[in-house]
């Protein structure tokens, strides 16, 4: 069989940039070769576009932009040429893209952004696309419509700049400290803070608007964080349900890539009959939202069992030691396995 030339991006305009090359490296690295060849499409953290050739290990180290492996490239949108063309000094040199991988977590790329860029082209996408997308990057509509599917979410009121002080200071009155103040579209806990108390409150809502236009106050859930890592458009694919033990606080930036104080447990430590609920109640989000090709979906678990919806990520972390291959792992998908049947259900 011919191998897919497959376009991974990486990187990106986005507070995530560093994140994106970590998970990128390690799709490159597990995918298999005998099916696939990687096509490494580098963008900067101003935008610039490359095509890199070069060592894995300079994504690492942030390296890969300063290379002599990088060739200046755009996407073509023509859609009978599904071509990333290289803008090289003798000329274009154009190389076949069978299907798109984006490995760009934030903003400019998990948003939808990238994949309407892609699927105005006619190029496969593995994973979400663009309405999914860009509904799960926005916290506000995203819990709305899980509502609407009969899953609880937190209580919380959207805010713009000049929303007055004290109508923040009233809502967050209204459901009690401590409380969360979030940009409305930001991930991996950029501009997130936990809130204890009004003389907290100006800080936040600073910090929020420094990620986004909009900011969200939502109230704390009691108990536990657990996540499901789902696959699949009609059929899905439910890894284990994975349970965040932390110290203290909230599972900050520094927690979700360090875990220096925290820890995942995979399988959660929960009762069979629960993570089966669990896994339905992501199966009904995932659908709600829209979603196709893979997704983690992240809950809470209070203490009395119910199932409150936290947030949707199209495109989660993807590094060895990530949650996502985690509990594909637990429930005996290896890594290889998953990205091939992303992909394979981009192309089918």
């Amino acid at each position: 069989m011919k191998k897919l030339n497959v376009a991974i991006f990486f990187g990106g305009c986005s507070s995530e940039y560093s994140v994106s090359l970590s998970s990128a490296s390690g799709v490159i690295l597990n995918l298999d070769k005998e099916k696939y060849v990687p096509v490494m499409i580098g963008i900067t953290q101003e935008g610039t576009w490359y095509y890199y050739d070069g060592p894995i290990d300079n994504l690492l180290n942030d390296t890969w932009h300063t290379s002599p492996h990088c060739t200046p490239a755009v996407m073509s949108p023509n859609r009978c040429g599904h071509s990333l063309l290289l803008l090289k000094d003798e000329g274009i040199v154009r190389i076949p893209i069978d299907v798109a991988f984006p490995v760009l977590h934030g903003r400019n790329g998990e948003d939808g952004t990238l994949q309407g860029l892609l699927e105005m082209a006619g190029i496969p996408v593995a994973g979400c696309g663009t309405l999914a997308s860009a509904l799960c990057m926005d916290k506000d509509r995203a819990h709305k419509l899980v509502q609407l599917a009969g899953v609880p979410v937190p209580q919380s009121m959207t805010f713009e700049q000049d929303t007055p002080p004290e109508t923040i200071a009233a809502f967050a009155g209204q459901i009690g400290y401590p409380l969360y103040i979030k940009p409305v579209k930001a991930g991996s806990s950029y501009g997130v803070t936990k809130v204890c108390d009004e003389t907290e409150l100006s800080a936040a809502v600073s910090l929020a608007f420094q990620y986004d236009n909009q900011a969200i106050i939502e109230e704390n859930i009691e108990g536990f964080e657990v996540g499901c890592a789902v696959v699949g458009n009609q059929e899905l694919i439910i890894g284990e349900v994975d349970e965040i033990e932390l110290s203290g606080g909230f599972f900050t930036f520094t927690e979700k890539y360090t875990l220096k104080t925290s820890a995942i447990h995979v399988p959660a430590r929960i009762a069979d009959a629960k993570a089966a609920e669990i896994k339905e109640a992501a199966a009904c989000i995932y659908r709600a939202l829209g979603c196709s090709g893979y997704a983690r979906i992240d809950m809470f678990l209070t203490p009395d069992g119910e199932i409150i919806f936290n947030e949707a990520n199209t495109i989660p972390g993807f590094t060895e030691h990530s949650r996502f291959p985690s509990m594909m792992k637990a429930a005996g998908h290896s890594f290889q396995e998953i990205l091939t049947r992303i992909i394979d259900l981009a192309v089918s």
